[in-house]
């Protein structure tokens, strides 16, 4: 596994839905990066449904937590997005991830 964060992005503007599949390690500090292309794609039409797929990748419990809290609050981090506008995301949890990151998602 490297480190370095890979990000695909797929649009479908006529069924209104966005997949962000990521790769590589997702830490509290790459996770901005993703939180970019997020922000980036929710603002390409109002209502879009965003599906983060880090299936594949190695994500660190702290930067999981935060990725699940942006999808229960439907908001991205105010630093990222100050006006702070809807954003319907679904995070799918990576495969493979320590004890510590399962109990997070409880």
């Amino acid at each position: 596994m490297t480190d370095k964060l890979n990000i695909l992005v797929r649009v479908d503007l006529d069924h209104a839905r966005a997949q962000v599949l990521a790769q590589g390690h997702v830490t509290v500090h790459s996770i901005q990066a993703l939180y970019v292309v997020v922000k980036r794609a929710n603002a390409l039409k109002e209502g879009l449904d965003l599906e983060l797929d880090i299936t594949k990748a190695h994500v660190d419990p702290e930067a999981l937590e935060q990725l699940q809290d942006c999808s229960r609050t439907h908001h991205l981090p105010a630093k990222i997005d100050p006006s702070q506008s809807h954003c319907t995301l679904s995070v799918l949890p990576p495969r493979h991830h320590d004890s510590r990151s399962q109990l997070l998602a409880a």
